[in-house]
């Protein structure tokens, strides 16, 4: 049987999935994989000089990691996936996309893109682009205005300090937002306004001192590790509708500036909470599978922690809890511990 999907990691190490039942492109680059790259595509169009065309995948354009310092002319007119990742393009024209204005997938990681040289516009142009990526350039703020239709925008790795409130004006299909690797401490008011459909929220390695604020309540998977986080306020994620991967790694988080029912959501699967200062295990729910704690201060190990009850139907459904790095030992752990943990399977101590 073969996998309806593929894969491949964009510039941010983030897989990027393709579907293959809708002939979606399924590798990043032709150079250095082996495959064979007839030039031209199907139906008479004409390849770009420097550039890959495969008739593997119709509409598919491989510019990447060719040198170019403009976008290359020529694209044919039913350019769907067009990869220009790799090169030294330094913005993009809506001149250079004349003929290709029906764009999915529009790739242009590593390159030296800043705002002042995105023609205004040129980006809302694609109003069929479904992803686009522009990790590792050199912009200083969410570009905009964006096509509504956006699911995918991977921004890592940038020197961003800001979300302007209308740069992601009306992305209400948009799933997917990386902004790790920024120079972030806030997100503005209103500049989520419109993510109704936001599963996924990277701000890691970011310069937060504070909780943000507003971020939709639909993301599922928040990370804020590598910040400079310090305390949350009460309920920090009260608002959240069903929150399940939730990584606070790496911050200045301790008991003293953290309320103790915080991460109590029935919602979690997994938490992340090492390299911060707690002294102690916070509380988490029972439903909690996965919870790292390592690289703190924690002296003691409280079952209360894990289970406020114990029976044949009140026990603990963690699977993993990683506890090492902290000033316990696994003779500090109380003697009925088990019954709490019943199903965990792995705690490093």
């Amino acid at each position: 049987m073969v996998d309806a999907v593929g894969y491949e990691y964009d510039f941010a190490g983030i897989p990027v999935m393709a579907d293959r039942s809708a002939r979606e492109p399924t590798i990043f680059s032709f150079r250095g994989k082996g495959y064979s790259s007839p030039r031209g595509l199907s139906g008479g169009d004409s390849c770009p000089l420097h550039c890959d065309c495969p008739f593997q995948w119709p509409g598919t354009v491989y510019c990447d990691h060719g040198g170019h310092n403009t976008t290359p002319s020529g694209l044919p007119a039913h350019t769907h996936y067009l990869y220009l990742q790799g090169n030294r393009l330094k913005g993009l024209r809506r001149a250079d996309f004349t003929n290709a204005t029906e764009l999915r997938w529009l790739v242009l990681d590593r390159n030296q893109i800043t705002n002042e040289l995105l023609e205004t516009g040129v980006l809302a142009s694609f109003t069929g682009l479904q992803k686009l990526l522009m990790n590792r350039n050199n912009l200083t703020s969410v570009p905009g205005p964006l096509p509504s239709g956006l699911h995918q925008l991977r921004l890592a790795y940038n020197q961003i300090s800001e979300v302007p409130s209308d740069s992601l004006r009306g992305l209400v299909n948009l799933t997917l937002l990386l902004l790790q690797g920024n120079l972030l401490k806030t997100l503005g008011d209103g500049a989520m306004r419109d993510l109704k459909s936001l599963n996924l929220l990277d701000l890691s390695q970011n310069r937060f001192h504070e909780f943000p604020r507003r971020i939709p309540p639909s993301v599922q998977q928040l990370y804020l590790s590598n910040n400079s986080l310090s305390d949350l306020p009460a309920d920090p994620f009260a608002s959240f509708k069903d929150l399940r991967y939730l990584r606070l790694s790496h911050n200045n988080l301790s008991d003293e500036t953290v309320p103790v029912a915080a991460y109590n959501l029935s919602s979690l699967v997994e938490l992340d909470l090492a390299y911060n200062r707690f002294l102690g295990v916070p509380w988490v729910p029972q439903s909690l599978q996965y919870l790292y704690l390592e690289g703190n201060l924690i002296q003691a190990f409280n079952i209360s922690s894990f289970c406020r009850m114990m029976s044949p139907v009140h026990f603990s459904r963690l699977r993993l809890l990683r506890l090492d790095g902290n000033k316990l030992r696994a003779s500090d752990l109380p003697p009925n511990w088990m019954h709490c943990l019943r199903l965990v399977g792995h705690v490093y101590i």
